[in-house]
């Protein structure tokens, strides 16, 4: 999300929790601007992939993955602050991916 308040970098903010986007806190940007922190995809990842957690769509057509805006029929993660945001299975595996093999970034997939 983007806050038109901040400066710089902290313009840019996850969807799922606010936090803004710094060195210390990389993201992976969806579609149409969206973000997910760092600290978010660990505990999306943990719980949708090592735990096979999450919970369903809700029955109202309207409500897509925040990061790809589709409406997929798999296990979806909620924001930690944002319980609107939704991650799909999908999305949480391709930005963890795109994470784990940034040679910049010091952030690896979470294991058990």
């Amino acid at each position: 999300m983007h806050d038109p308040d901040a400066q710089g970098q902290a313009k840019f903010r996850c969807d799922f929790c606010g936090q803004a986007w710094t060195d210390e806190r990389p993201m992976v940007e969806g579609h149409r601007g969206s973000l997910i922190c760092a600290n978010c995809l660990s505990v999306a990842y943990a719980e949708l992939v090592l735990h096979n957690a999450g919970a369903d769509l809700p029955a109202d057509e309207t409500v897509t993955c925040r990061l790809c805006l589709e409406r997929r029929d798999e296990p979806h993660w909620a924001g930690l602050v944002n319980t609107d945001a939704l991650a799909c299975t999908r999305c949480v595996r391709q930005s963890s991916g795109v994470l784990h093999n940034d040679d910049d970034i010091a952030w690896s997939k979470p294991v058990v």
